[in-house]
């Protein structure tokens, strides 16, 4: 495995120098992220259907369990159970709007991934960097376990565990644990464990920041020691389920799946789930005794845990549903955390559960882990940390009243300035645009999504040398139409 530490010890250097300013040391944490015999454990594997274009490059890097879509390049880098998803790059001909500037896409958008260390990380979406609107780029970057690069190049980053980097331009930044960041564009900062930041330039701005205590809780972390928490031990309770789905190459595919719906080969279901149509299940994503309605999905690690969605719900990556019910239309966040108050669960209802309106949104890595059941009506913003019924008067409001705010307002611990409909609008036009690509609408052919464009897709495994000085590293390979 020389090859391999030699690869990890050079990411650890360039992720040193791009950070230096801010006093990081990268080594005692990209040093501890994996054991690297676990990178021959797992094959790597990449999708193939005839609506998304094929171009894969793969030199001096590791791949160990990660899934590759689209078009995409890693250059010395390691990747272990990472998920880079290519089907919403921009394609040659597109138009780019930014700041009233508008021009048209010259070549298809990549993904190029150089010298990085992404763990159990999610890669999606296009980039939103307006300098370099053709290359989504990744590089000098360290990511811990479950992790979110969402249209956001990062040069010189460290994203802490169970962080979001969302429609953001990151150079030489610390994303702390749990933190989420959605500003555009984000330099030699230091985002602290816990903070939500959602700003539009000079439109509006949202930001929370959970109490040290509940971090602590949930998810706490010290380099050279594993990850702690509720979150960690709530995915290693689940996560042996996923171990057959890598063992086992060909296995048979899910019955009686309605129309327009596909569930990824790469899930795991259990239980009794219930699956309506132009339903999405992606890969990674866990679902036991769960009901999912007409147009509902569960995006990459997602775990919906006897919990009913009544149609139409965004579940965003890495979000955790359990014991919950929701009405239609309702957004949960990139690495929410919902839990109800188990009683009983009967024909796919729950007798004291938390209960979302419908047409809420329920802001990324927002926490509710209930002491009593809890309802939330609809149309309401949801944030923060949520145990009761008194926690939620101080982390929502009704979304009509957020839209009356033309200054600002602060709650409990969340302050917000500038325009509450521009905010609500931009948040509704956006989970709109989510269902669209999705395929919740999908009828006779028309409106196709993930979810029609991904029901015949074929997978390919790839697998690095067992043995001699390249042990754990990958072929050099170039794989297109």
């Amino acid at each position: 495995m020389k090859s391999v530490l030699k690869l990890i010890d050079r990411i650890a250097n360039r992720v040193n120098i791009s950070l230096a300013d801010l006093e990081f040391e990268a080594r005692p944490i990209i040093y501890n992220m994996t054991k690297p015999n676990k990178f021959l454990k797992f094959y790597a594997f990449y999708g193939v259907t005839d609506h998304h274009p094929l171009y894969f490059h793969f030199s001096n890097s590791s791949l160990a369990g990660s899934y590759f879509f689209g078009k995409c390049r890693v250059d010395n880098s390691v990747l272990y159970k990472s998920d880079i998803r290519g089907d919403e790059l921009k394609e040659k001909g597109d138009r780019f709007h930014f700041h009233g500037i508008d021009f048209m896409i010259e070549h298809d958008e990549s993904i190029h991934i150089k010298d990085s260390y992404l763990n159990k990380t999610l890669v999606h979406s296009s980039s939103h960097d307006p300098e370099y609107p053709e290359l989504f780029l990744i590089k000098n970057t360290a990511a811990s376990p479950y992790s979110n690069i969402h249209g956001s190049p990062c040069r010189g980053v460290y994203m802490g565990h169970f962080s979001t980097a969302d429609f953001t331009v990151i150079h030489d930044c610390i994303l702390d644990r749990f933190a989420y960041v959605q500003s555009g564009t984000l330099s030699h900062k230091h985002i602290e464990p816990g903070r939500i930041w959602v700003k539009s330039g000079d439109d509006f701005d949202f930001s929370y920041n959970f109490p040290t205590e509940v971090i602590d809780k949930y998810i706490s972390f010290e380099p050279g020691h594993k990850p702690e928490g509720i979150f960690m031990d709530f995915i290693t309770e689940k996560r042996k389920a996923f171990q057959r789905i890598f063992d086992v190459i060909h296995i048979k595919p899910h019955e009686n799946v309605p129309s327009g719906t596909a569930i990824s080969r790469y899930s795991v279901i259990r239980g009794k789930c219930h699956f309506e149509d132009n339903v999405l299940v992606a890969q990674r994503a866990y679902l036991e005794n769960a009901w999912l309605g007409k147009g509902a999905n569960a995006q990459e690690n997602c775990f919906i845990v006897k919990s009913r969605l009544e149609g139409y719900n965004v579940t965003a990556h890495g979000a955790k549903i359990i014991y919950t019910q929701l009405g239609k239309n309702v957004f949960v966040g990139f690495n929410s955390f919902l839990r109800g108050k188990f009683d009983t669960f009967v024909e796919g209802k729950l007798a004291c559960p938390l209960v979302i309106g419908e047409s809420s949104i329920v802001m990324p890595h927002t926490i509710i882990d209930l002491e009593e059941p809890v309802t939330i009506p609809p149309k309401h913003l949801v944030w923060g940390y949520i145990t009761n019924k008194r926690d939620l008067k101080k982390h929502s409001i009704p979304l009509e009243k957020l839209a009356d705010i033309s200054d600002g307002i602060s709650l409990g611990a969340m302050k917000f300035s500038g325009s509450g409909k521009l905010f609500v609008d931009t948040f509704k036009n956006r989970i709109t645009k989510i269902l669209e690509q999705n395929g919740a609408h999908f009828k006779d052919k028309k409106l196709k999504g993930h979810a029609q464009k991904g029901r015949n897709i074929s997978y390919n495994i790839i697998q690095p040398y067992s043995k001699g000085p390249r042990k754990g590293l990958y072929p050099t390979m170039d794989i297109s139409v």
